[in-house]
């Protein structure tokens, strides 16, 4: 095992996966309620309130949060604008099933952005691994049986699925550019804030392109309250931020396979949810995953 992937990276990495599947079961069941842009915009601006007194060192003299606008403004737009909206949207117009599905291929579009955009060489062992996590999924969307995936058709929203996991990729490769200031680097919360204030321009032209085209609709009630409230704090700051620090420890390309971890959390919140039981494909799927990430991050 790669000696980086301790037992609280291992944390770090998991906690992120089980608040975003919260996340898509929360934006499916608010998709008739927010647009999709909107609700977006939402989310990140009500995060922005909750770090501006936690990440103070943002506005302290040399932050470079200025001088390196153009950095900060693409991890915005990357992880904040362009990801999450896409999803958002994806959820609009395509199963959670086949979201899930498309998103699977995390590990894959790692290894490919690292390869080609970042120099970083891909592995026998990683390639294996991502087989093995793969499969993994596969087994929980199949739930057992190989037969329902034959009945799966890609649509629309599968495309913005692929498009976002190959920006949160580029997003994933630029958070290990040694390209930030000390102090800012050490404060997580700061540099959190500093990608999510420049998000939040991202999204609020997203969202006034959206209003535009469609108007504003918004079905205010205190379950969407709720829901805001939720995805701005667990899916937003305390998932990226362990995000951050767990792929600073062990890298993109072993962090992706823990985002496969999502589909296998999605489907036992809704069996709880549903109150039905765990399955044994549910076992055999956790296996799968997990083996795919120990294979992966042994060191020769």
């Amino acid at each position: 095992m790669n000696r980086n992937l301790s037992l609280s990276t291992i944390a770090l990495l998991t906690v992120s996966p089980i608040l975003w599947a919260g996340n898509a079961v929360v934006g499916r069941l608010v998709r008739d309620a927010v647009p999709p842009m909107t609700l977006n915009l939402l989310r990140w601006a009500i995060a922005m309130v909750v770090l501006l007194p936690l990440g103070r060192a943002a506005f302290a003299q040399g932050s470079g949060v200025l001088a390196n606008w153009r950095r900060y403004s693409l991890l915005g737009l990357l992880g904040v604008g362009t990801y999450n909206s896409l999803l958002y949207l994806a959820l609009h117009t395509s199963t959670p099933i086949n979201v899930t599905l498309v998103a699977s291929g995390m590990p894959v579009w790692m290894m490919l952005v690292g390869r080609y955009f970042f120099k970083v060489p891909v592995r026998p062992r990683q390639v294996a691994g991502a087989i093995l996590s793969i499969a993994g999924v596969l087994v929980v969307l199949s739930r057992g049986d190989w037969q329902q995936l034959a009945a799966l058709r890609l649509v629309v929203g599968d495309l913005y699925t692929i498009l976002a996991t190959i920006a949160w990729s580029f997003y994933s490769w630029m958070l290990l550019q040694k390209a930030d200031a000390p102090a800012l680097r050490a404060d997580w919360a700061a540099f959190l804030l500093v990608q999510v204030g420049y998000g939040v321009l991202w999204s609020a032209a997203a969202t006034g392109a959206e209003w535009a085209l469609s108007g504003i609709h918004i079905a205010w009630s205190w379950p969407v309250i709720a829901a805001l409230a939720y995805v701005a704090i667990g899916p937003a700051i305390v998932a990226m931020r362990c995000w951050g620090a767990g792929v600073m420890r062990a890298g993109p390309n072993i962090g992706a396979f823990f985002i496969n971890l999502t589909p296998l959390f999605t489907a036992l919140f809704s069996s709880a949810l549903l109150g039905e039981p765990p399955h044994l494909y549910h076992a055999l799927a956790f296996l799968l995953i997990v083996g795919g990430i120990a294979w992966s991050s042994r060191q020769r």
